[in-house]
């Protein structure tokens, strides 16, 4: 112990330049023996062991507080979960650990998780503090205060207006509108909702869907149309167009004009007629043709009554006639432009897409029923669609504000795993947690719907038509 002392107190006064000459000796080993010296010395070497403690601890501590960390960033009423990863972060000596200022923002930390989670109420730079405590500290010390922030970002659909359409215009209707109802001995939901594009600034909904059931024939018709976004009264458009062709089919589809039909089409479902498919197609073509021409003639005689162009009213048009027999139900088919139809069997394995769509084939420009070409066209004959089946599942009529977002290319429609997602996105399956129930005893189903319609999907706006028949 007397040897320690000894070279403590020789480094000590080496430190303040005192030299000990030889005949000096002797006094310094005397003075080293001395217990209070080296009492003394041990407190110092102590005291030493203690600010070495401390400036170490201090030290580890000004490292984590200057320490940047990266907290993902947030997004308003979004599902938000981001670890703290200490043993990443190097922290392995942080004891103890909790945070404050997350109140009141939605958020929460889990100090045994060390995870911070919920779901963001507000927007902006959330500052946030990480008091902790590490190895080495005592256990009522003062907390150590780091701060972090978390960049929440506005809830998209916040930043866009909500402003109503003019009910004084000449040629207004709802912005959003939805119904339900009995489609043959099956159910009918069909919303159709103003796109978040045109709410921005307070402009129309052109979407327009318009269905009927007709008990004199047995038959139901259901038809969409989708206004052209150029065309400044497409709005009246869709409109006309559709209950156009809805009146077109109660005028015209009467138990005398169908008679024979219903007899080819037990014909063809019995194979006791070798003609039948020509006969169908043959019946198809010309009565639903007969039907989308009228439906251009009165959209023509329209625009020329008040006086504006034609062109002024573009819109697609896709619709349905359904009529169920003893064998099966009979679909007939027609569309222009670019809204998909389409028929998933009773079992959900195959998809059958109704009509033709006019995207990829025209270089990306759509058609209109307003167009007087698409009846010269060598295609029109592929404008129809006929299927004769024992049953189905669901009939599904949609504009492309559905169709874009939900199936991105055309391709995808003739896919039933696509299909398939999109059922389940349709039942609760999707970021909102907004599904349908498509049960029979549902009352709420066109509510339903119409929520649905309200997902969020970046690039996506415009209006939204979904007809379901199911």
């Amino acid at each position: 112990m007397m040897e320690e002392t000894k070279k403590h107190i020789e480094a000590l006064l080496a430190y303040h330049k005192i030299d000990i000459p030889a005949k000096k000796k002797l006094l310094l080993d005397t003075f080293a023996a001395n217990e209070t010296n080296i009492n003394l010395v041990c407190a110092i070497r102590e005291n030493q062991k203690i600010l070495m403690m401390n400036w170490k601890l201090k030290n580890r501590v000004d490292d984590i507080l200057s320490q940047t960390v990266y907290v993902p960033n947030g997004t308003v009423n979004k599902e938000y979960r981001a670890p703290i990863d200490f043993l990443k972060l190097g922290w392995k000596d942080i004891i103890y650990s909790e945070v404050t200022g997350l109140e009141d923002t939605g958020l929460i930390y889990d100090s045994n998780e060390e995870l911070i989670s919920g779901t963001p109420k507000v927007s902006g730079n959330l500052k946030f503090k990480l008091l902790f405590r590490i190895e080495g500290e005592a256990d009522d010390s003062t907390l150590n205060e780091k701060e972090i922030t978390i960049i929440v970002n506005p809830d998209p659909k916040s930043l866009w207006k909500n402003i109503d359409s003019d009910v004084k215009d000449l040629y207004w209707k709802a912005d959003d509108v939805e119904a339900s109802g009995d489609f043959l001995d099956k159910k009918i939901v069909v919303s159709s909702k103003r796109g978040r594009s045109h709410a921005n600034v307070g402009s129309f909904r052109d979407d327009d869907f318009a269905f009927k059931n007709l008990p004199q024939s047995g038959w139901s018709v259901i038809a969409v149309s989708d206004g052209a976004g150029s065309a400044a009264l497409s709005r009246k458009g869709s409109q006309l167009a559709c209950e156009l062709v809805v009146k077109y089919f109660e005028d015209n589809f009467t138990p005398a004009h169908l008679k024979d039909f219903d007899q080819v089409l037990l014909s063809h479902y019995n194979k006791t007629d070798v003609d039948s498919s020509k006969k169908i197609s043959r019946f198809v073509y010309d009565n639903l043709s007969k039907a989308a021409h009228s439906v251009h003639k009165q959209l023509a005689a329209y625009a020329l009554s008040v006086e504006t162009p034609l062109k002024d009213f573009h819109a697609t048009l896709i619709f349905a006639v359904v009529k169920k027999y003893d064998f099966g139900y009979a679909i007939l088919t027609f569309g222009v432009g670019d809204c998909p139809i389409g028929l998933l069997n009773k079992d959900l394995t195959e998809i059958k897409l109704m009509n033709l769509l006019d995207v990829g084939e025209f270089g990306g420009g759509t058609r209109f029923i307003t167009m007087p070409e698409i009846f010269q066209s060598d295609k029109f004959s592929k404008r129809f669609g006929f299927k004769l089946i024992d049953d189905f599942s669901y009939l599904m009529l949609m504009t492309d504000g559905i169709y874009d977002p939900k199936f991105v290319v055309e391709a995808n429609l003739e896919k039933i795993e696509c299909w398939k997602e999109f059922l389940e996105d349709l039942k609760g399956k999707n970021d909102d947690h907004i599904g349908v129930d498509f049960s029979y005893r549902n009352k709420k189903v066109a509510e339903q719907l119409s929520g649905w319609m309200d997902f969020w999907n970046p690039g996506n706006h415009d209006d939204r038509t979904l007809a379901i028949i199911y």
